[in-house]
């Protein structure tokens, strides 16, 4: 390197370390690297140290957002249930060229739907693939809904449910296949989403997926995954609704399936669902599933999982083995009242992570020479009204317990009395100031 850069770089290192020492010593010397960043410029945008900050802009029930989960019905869930029961047979390989009847009619029903309750802010596209079997290739279509978001953040959360429906035989194409619970009940419920979400704007991108050929191990979504991230998307998140209408009598709660290990982005992911639920229908809880899905099952979240994607799975709290996947799973059995719960649960989830700040990079962490002591230091997001910062004990299932910073006071923060014998699992999480709680950071370990 040249003696002229080489001086100047000196002189700024030296007054730099010099400051620090003036201003309180080593332990609060914090010179985090970002991804894609320098120390420098991490130093440059970190304020000064704020120590044990005590924020008053926490998160809570957002007025409108639960005036939006009022606006759930049950007449509609109803009738997009029958609807879709009524065309027979959804099976990968029914007719495609029918009015009413069979997979093509289907698909071109809900997406049709999706324009009709969108509010002219969804964008509705079909995704081509082809399925092949025994020499012969049958067209397929995903059919997705996109709510833009009006902020800069590339991220983008899914939800999904698989409209196509199967007999015992899953090559069968013209037997009664009904599937109004396996999984006209998610696709009544996403559809429902859509027309209330739609309604507003919001800060991140939504996408609203109906898949096709699940029932043929995930074919639709496997083939949207790789296709989107050869184009170089990012997903923040995944959330598959599949066999959600309960029945009357089983327990009031959802099971969410997300595997570990606990620090996991899928395990992550629950727990802000779980923690989100909480706030807005504490009455109809998720139970969560620490597991990839049911034994020897699977759904759309598996193909998301499989390319690194936080992805979840939601099914009713007890399911019924002898109505799926023939001809007795019919919309008579449906729980509607149960079905708006699922559905409330998920618009309570999607109007937090997509009304709130998006989901921030995690902090770095230094320890200082106080045992228990930490300094957090991240970059941030000037949506964010302020910060909640979760440090949960390893081993918790859940979030435990939140310290809060405003935005003014946020990005360089020293938080000195946690528990010395205990390691805790960081993450933060935005806050919009009217209650909205955005999707936390990837977890660090404390050191």
């Amino acid at each position: 390197m040249h003696r002229r850069i080489l001086l100047p770089l000196f002189l700024f290192l030296l007054l730099f370390l010099v400051s620090c020492s003036l201003l309180g010593g080593p332990q609060q010397l914090v010179v985090p690297t970002p991804p894609g960043g320098t120390p420098f410029a991490s130093i440059a945008q970190a304020g000064p140290l704020i120590t044990d900050p005590q924020g008053n802009v926490i998160e809570g029930v957002n007025p409108d957002l639960r005036a939006l989960l009022d606006q759930v019905s049950n007449q509609n869930l109803v009738g997009y249930v029958q609807t879709l029961q009524g065309f027979n047979t959804r099976n990968t390989y029914s007719v495609t060229d029918q009015e009413g009847l069979g997979v093509g009619a289907a698909r071109r029903w809900i997406f049709n739907e999706f324009i009709r309750v969108g509010n002219g802010r969804l964008l509705v596209e079909v995704d081509e693939f082809p399925v092949n079997q025994g020499g012969v290739a049958y067209n397929q279509q995903n059919i997705i809904a996109t709510l833009q978001g009006t902020g800069a953040h590339p991220g983008v959360i899914v939800i999904a449910a698989h409209y196509d429906s199967r007999s015992i035989d899953p090559l069968n194409g013209s037997s009664y296949a009904p599937g109004a619970n396996d999984n006209g009940s998610g696709v009544a419920a996403l559809l429902e989403a859509a027309r209330v979400l739609s309604s507003r704007e919001w800060n991140q991108t939504i996408m609203f997926i109906a898949f096709a050929a699940e029932e043929q191990n995930r074919l639709g979504s496997t083939h949207f995954v790789t296709d989107r991230l050869l184009q170089g998307w990012r997903f923040d998140a995944m959330m598959s609704t599949d066999i959600v209408g309960g029945r009357v009598g089983i327990p009031q709660s959802i099971r969410l399936f997300s595997p570990g290990p606990e620090g996991s982005p899928p395990r992550q992911l629950a727990r802000y669902m779980h923690f989100v639920g909480g706030l807005y229908l504490p009455q109809f809880p998720y139970e969560l599933i620490d597991a990839e899905d049911r034994n020897g099952r699977y759904s759309d979240h598996v193909s998301f999982l499989q390319a690194g994607i936080p992805a979840v799975r939601l099914t009713e709290s007890q399911e019924d083995p002898n109505r799926q996947h023939n001809s007795s799973d019919t919309a008579e059995w449906i729980d509607f009242n149960y079905l708006r719960q699922v559905t409330q649960l998920n618009i309570a989830v999607l109007g937090n992570a997509a009304g709130a700040p998006a989901q921030p990079v995690a902090p770095a962490i230094s320890p200082m020479a106080e045992p228990g002591a930490y300094i957090l230091t991240w970059i941030p997001d000037s949506n964010a009204v302020g910060y909640a910062i979760s440090f949960r004990p390893v081993g918790s299932a859940s979030y435990t317990q939140f310290r809060y910073v405003n935005a003014s006071e946020s990005g360089n923060v020293a938080i000195t009395d946690l528990d010395p014998s205990l390691q805790y699992a960081v993450s933060i999480a935005g806050l919009d100031g009217n209650g909205r709680i955005g999707l936390f950071s990837t977890e660090v370990l404390t050191p």
